[in-house]
């Protein structure tokens, strides 16, 4: 399983992430939200390509 996410992409999701006012470091609020929208975006295109099928 390859991880590697390139330097720009992961720069750009480390900046949409970011909150200096979290002791972790990271809006949890923001990054579950951007996870769940990917999410439902990859289960309406799955949807599409089985009804192609």
């Amino acid at each position: 399983m390859d991880l590697d996410v390139p330097t720009a992409e992961y720069e750009q999701i480390e900046k949409m992430i970011a909150s200096d006012a979290s002791p972790v470091g990271i809006d949890a609020k923001k990054t579950h939200i951007i996870i769940i929208r990917k999410l439902l975006d990859i289960e309406r295109r799955l949807a599409c390509l089985e009804t192609q099928s």
